[in-house]
């Protein structure tokens, strides 16, 4: 590249000297923009000689690429020194601006009170030496535009930008949420939300990479709202309260990353299904502490799918308890087995043995109010059937009863 740089120079400055011993002799006078062409490339000459100034053959004795390091480290000091020069000077100026507006505010204030002749002569000789320097800090102004005019370009200041634009895509506007429905067509459309969609819901659920967890939901973007993460935590209280325990576990995490989605959405203020690529991206290649948010938001998640479905499980061994009690509720409304828990060691005995006789022999040993009042507990939840033969003669009686008008209507086969 050396070489052609030089043969082209050698080559232009001969065809110059040429033109201009041509134009001597024949008394030529070239057009304006020849001349102004000349000066143009000799600059430009001058510009590449400058941007190839690391460039240039040294010593076969040197380090080549040590001395452009060299050159290019004390070029970045002197362009460091130059930036702190021009800070300084800034501030400067901007403070001696600012005192001299402030010293003739107080001018004028000192002269509109008619105040002390002194104070305004030493308020004026302070005003004249800010303008002094005002003056001062100026011509060091124009100097140092001067000195950055003439400095050389180099491959550092080359490349600038001269103006950056920034582009932002539009990102859609978010769907109108359920915040305005009542809770009755909340739970209404959540329904038919799972009815469509429940084997979709599942197959997001049991996936693991976010990679496919991603291109899922891209492939199936009304799955990314708020019914989804609701059917996800159903889904995880049951199975919890199914004892699978790891597979729970498992569709957590995907409940977990939905949460994450919508919660951007509200932070950025879009349709979650605009956030969907933009959460799997920072969570894939998240920093530390992102990430050990989000674990510890799935910890906790889990601590509270597991509190909620031991809740749901007494609830129902509660429930099965009263279901059960009420089943066993005697003619009058008495648990049996709380009634028999109440009763005497003596009179247990002989309802365990069924001792019709040694009842009988009990209840004339005990007090007349206490035996009553056993008694009846006993009549009331059905422990003591009173006069039992005679019910179930009535209830034969009643049976063969019944029986003759069955047989009247049944058909003779013959």
């Amino acid at each position: 590249s050396d070489s052609l740089t030089a043969d082209s120079s050698e080559r232009y400055d001969g065809g110059l000297q040429q033109m201009e011993e041509y134009r001597s002799k024949n008394d030529i006078n070239y057009p304006p923009w020849i001349q102004r062409s000349s000066g143009m490339f000799s600059k430009m000459r001058l510009l590449r000689s400058n941007l190839a100034d690391d460039e240039d053959d040294t010593h076969p004795n040197i380090d080549t690429p040590s001395l452009f390091r060299w050159r290019h480290q004390a070029r970045m000091e002197r362009m460091e020194e130059r930036k702190r020069e021009q800070e300084e000077h800034d501030r400067k100026k901007i403070e001696t601006l600012q005192k001299l507006k402030d010293t003739k505010e107080k001018l004028a204030k000192l002269k509109d009170e008619h105040s002390d002749s002194a104070d305004l002569t030493t308020l004026k000789k302070v005003i004249q030496d800010l303008e002094q320097e005002q003056e001062k800090i100026k011509e060091e102004e124009k100097e140092m535009e001067k000195k950055e005019r003439l400095t050389p370009w180099n491959v550092d200041t080359i490349g600038q930008d001269g103006f950056t634009k920034t582009v932002i895509n539009t990102k859609p506007a978010r769907r109108d949420d359920d915040s305005s429905l009542s809770d009755e067509e909340k739970e209404k459309r959540m329904k038919q939300f799972v009815k469509d969609n429940e084997k979709k819901l599942k197959e997001f659920g049991m996936l693991r990479k976010y990679d496919d967890s991603k291109k899922y939901l891209q492939d199936h973007l009304y799955l990314v709202c708020e019914n989804t993460a609701n059917y996800l935590v159903i889904w995880c209280i049951n199975l919890e309260m199914e004892e699978k325990h790891n597979l729970m576990e498992h569709v957590a995490h995907q409940c977990i990353c939905m949460q994450y989605i919508l919660e951007l959405s509200k932070q950025l203020d879009v349709d979650p299904r605009a956030c969907v690529g933009s959460f799997f991206s920072r969570i894939q290649i998240a920093e530390v502490e992102y990430k050990n948010s989000f674990d510890d938001e799935l910890r906790a998640f889990k601590d509270r799918i597991r509190k909620r479905a031991a809740e749901k499980v007494a609830d129902a061994v509660r429930e099965a308890e009263e279901e059960e009690r009420k089943a066993r509720l005697g003619p009058g409304g008495l648990d049996p087995v709380e009634v028999f828990e109440s009763l005497p060691e003596a009179l247990q005995k002989c309802f365990e043995a069924q001792d019709i006789p040694l009842l009988q022999q009990t209840i004339a040993a005990m007090p007349e109010e206490e035996a009553t009042y056993h008694m009846k507990r006993c009549v009331d939840s059905g422990l003591w059937v009173p006069d039992a033969k005679n019910k179930e003669k009535e209830k034969e009686n009643k049976e063969e009863e019944e029986q003759p008008i069955v047989a009247e209507k049944t058909p003779d086969p013959e």
